[in-house]
């Protein structure tokens, strides 16, 4: 991949979220948690977004949820997986013009002892995190106008390490290394990178993950907090959108916890 040099600066723009109204967004791990309250949200500010993921019945109801009463064309569902480089390639195809892009996928897979930890077991969670990562920026590359971004998101855990959490703690640190690497590269082509840094979100993925089943058990667990309970989806969502309309932020990691790293 080679970069050109740059012709005119940063585009200037409102850095509102109004100012994404018109533009489209594709959101990789789109149908659930995060990245669909982000879809939810860009909708609300007049955006068109194309959620991608792989279960087709999941997505499908994603799509519904985020259109709402709008029109068809505004909310676009591919199945897909998003650390298939073609794969995403046929998405932005399908997609038409993009302006922005969102990674949310990835779990924690990999967890365990170290000394029990075998290259399958580590495979996922690289798999997903980091080439998920590095195949979104390939394809997204040369087809992001000057101006376009792509958000990246990582966890509290490359900072506050966990025992037997060696794998998802290299996963997730990589991303964000790489944001830093990808934003220098791509600053030529007037392209942005930054990442998001969550803390823990009530979410699908933590309910199941921690087997907080009910509401009373998340209510329990959260009031131990900084703040008294955990986040919802579209308060770590609004992050996304602040990144994709602030044409001044690239190659920046910031943290959304409710001050869960502070303690």
């Amino acid at each position: 991949m080679t970069t050109s040099a740059p012709t005119a600066p940063m585009p200037v723009r409102s850095p509102l979220p109004s100012a994404l109204t018109g533009s489209t967004a594709v959101i990789v791990g789109g149908s659930s948690g995060i990245g669909l309250a982000a879809g939810v949200l860009l909708r609300e500010v007049g955006a068109r977004v194309v959620l991608v993921g792989r279960d087709r019945a999941r997505l499908d109801n994603a799509v519904a949820r985020v259109r709402g009463d709008g029109p068809a064309e505004a909310v676009l569902g591919v199945s897909a997986d998003g650390a298939d480089e073609d794969a995403l390639a046929e998405v932005f195809d399908r997609a038409g013009s993009v302006d922005h892009v969102l990674v949310t996928a990835g779990g924690l897979e990999g967890a365990g002892p170290v000394e029990q930890v075998s290259r399958d077991d580590l495979r996922p969670v690289l798999l997903t995190r980091i080439w998920g990562a590095f195949a979104v920026a390939k394809v997204a590359a040369g087809r992001l106008p000057a101006g376009g971004s792509i958000t990246l998101t990582s966890g509290n855990l490359a900072i506050r390490p966990a025992p037997n959490m060696s794998a998802p703690v290299v996963a997730t640190g990589a991303v964000e290394t790489l944001t830093r690497t990808l934003a220098v590269e791509f600053a030529p082509r007037r392209l942005r990178v930054n990442t998001v840094r969550y803390g823990a979100f009530d979410t699908p993925l933590l309910r199941g993950g921690f087997g907080l089943g009910g509401d009373a058990a998340v209510a329990e667990v959260g009031a131990g907090l900084p703040l008294g309970r955990f986040g919802d989806a579209a308060e770590a969502g609004a992050s996304a959108l602040f990144l994709m309309a602030n044409n001044y932020m690239t190659g920046q990691v910031i943290t959304v916890d409710g001050g869960q790293s502070l303690v």
